[in-house]
C-alpha cells in the first residue's frame, strides 16, 4: 500500500509539472481564440519564450561574477516575454492588419520558432562547450526553488507545495483571465469580438486594438509556458527534442478540451500530464504500448469535441467568428 501511495504522488507531481506547461500555452491560446483568431504557431512560440529566457538568463550569468537570483529571475521573464511577443506581434501583423490565412501562419510561425530556437539553442551549446553543457544554474535554481510548510516531506506537502513558483502562477493567471472575460466590461467587449466583430465595430469598440492586444498577451502567457520548461522542467538547458513542439500542440488540443474556459483548464492540464506519463507506472508495457498511452489526450479531446458537438450548447462552443479575417468595409 505504502509503495502504491508514493506512485500515486509521484504521478500527480509529475503531472502537475508537466500539465503547467501545457496550461500556460492553452491559456494563451484560449486568450487570443476569445479574439477570434484561431493561432496554431502556438509551438512556435513557446519555442521563442524558452530559447529567449534562456539566452538572457545565459549572458547575464557568464559576465557576471556572482548572479543575483533574483535579478536572473527578471531577465528571463522579460526575454522570454519580449521574444514570445514578437511572435505574436509577426502573427497578428499577418493575420489582422494583412488578413493572411490565420491556419497556415499559425503553421509557419510554429516552423519559424522552432528553427529559430534550436538555432541559437546550438550556438548556446557550442559557447558552453558542446552538447548538453549550456547551465544556468542560479536562473534554474531561482525557477525551481520551493517553499515547504514542515521541515519533513510529508505527502500533503509534497503534493501542494513541491513545485517552484511558476506552477502557481499559472493557476493565478487561469482564475485572473476567467475573472476578466466574465466580470469585467473590456472582457465582454473581447468575447463580443470574437462573436460578432462587425457588431463590436458598429457599438464602437475598436476592434483591431482588442485583436493585437488579445493575440500578443496570449502569446506571452503561451511563452513562459517555454520558459517553465526550460528552467524548472529540465533545469535551466537546452534540448532539441521536440518536446516543447509537442507540448504546444497538446496546449491547443487542450484549448478544446476545456471549452474555452480557463478554469476547466487548470484541471485539464493535470489530467493531460497524468495521461500522457501514466504508462510509467504500467508494468510490462511494450515500446508501442508506450507510444499507445501519449495518445491519451488527443483521444480524450477527440470525444470531448463529440461531445461538445452533439450536446450544442452555446456556452460550450467556439468564438463565431474564429478563424475568419474580418472586412471592415464589408460592414
Amino acid at each position: 500500500m505504502n509503495q502504491f501511495v508514493t506512485q500515486a504522488i509521484t504521478l500527480i507531481t509529475t503531472a502537475i509539472s508537466y500539465g503547467t506547461v501545457i496550461m500556460y500555452g492553452s491559456l494563451g491560446e484560449i486568450l487570443t481564440e476569445k479574439s477570434g483568431h484561431l493561432n496554431l504557431g502556438v509551438p512556435g512560440i513557446m519555442y521563442l519564450g524558452g530559447i529567449g529566457g534562456l539566452v538572457g538568463s545565459f549572458i547575464y550569468e557568464m559576465n557576471t561574477a556572482n548572479p543575483i537570483p533574483a535579478v536572473c529571475l527578471i531577465i528571463a521573464l522579460l526575454s522570454a516575454i519580449i521574444c514570445s511577443v514578437l511572435g505574436g506581434l509577426i502573427y497578428s501583423f499577418l493575420t489582422i492588419t494583412l488578413r493572411a490565412n490565420q491556419n497556415v501562419t499559425g503553421l509557419t510561425l510554429t516552423i519559424l520558432g522552432s528553427g529559430v530556437a534550436n538555432f541559437f539553442g546550438g550556438s548556446l551549446s557550442k559557447l558552453a562547450g558542446g552538447v548538453g553543457q549550456i547551465s544556468v544554474a542560479v536562473t534554474s535554481s531561482a525557477f525551481r526553488a520551493t517553499q515547504h510548510l514542515t521541515d519533513g516531506l510529508g505527502a500533503v506537502d509534497r503534493l501542494l507545495f513541491n513545485y517552484g513558483f511558476m506552477v502557481y502562477l499559472a493557476i493565478v493567471i487561469a482564475v485572473l483571465m476567467s475573472f476578466f472575460m466574465n466580470r469585467t466590461s473590456k472582457g465582454l467587449n473581447l468575447r463580443a469580438v470574437g462573436e460578432n466583430p462587425a457588431t463590436a465595430d458598429a457599438a464602437g469598440i475598436n476592434v483591431t486594438r482588442y485583436k493585437y492586444l488579445a493575440t500578443c498577451t496570449g502569446a506571452a502567457i503561451s511563452g513562459l509556458g517555454g520558459l517553465y520548461y526550460v528552467m524548472d522542467y529540465i533545469n535551466g538547458t537546452w534540448a532539441n527534442d521536440g518536446n516543447i513542439e509537442a507540448l504546444g500542440w497538446l496546449a491547443v488540443a487542450l484549448v478544446i478540451f476545456a471549452t474555452w474556459k480557463p478554469l476547466r483548464a487548470i484541471w485539464g492540464a493535470f489530467l493531460f500530464g497524468a495521461l500522457y506519463w501514466l504508462y510509467n507506472y504500467i508494468p510490462g508495457l511494450t515500446r508501442s504500448s508506450q507510444q499507445i498511452f501519449k495518445m491519451l489526450p488527443y483521444v480524450v479531446t477527440i470525444i470531448v469535441l463529440i461531445t461538445v458537438s452533439l450536446r450544442h450548447k452555446k456556452e460550450d462552443q467556439p468564438p463565431s467568428s474564429l478563424g475568419l479575417s474580418y472586412f471592415r468595409e464589408d460592414r
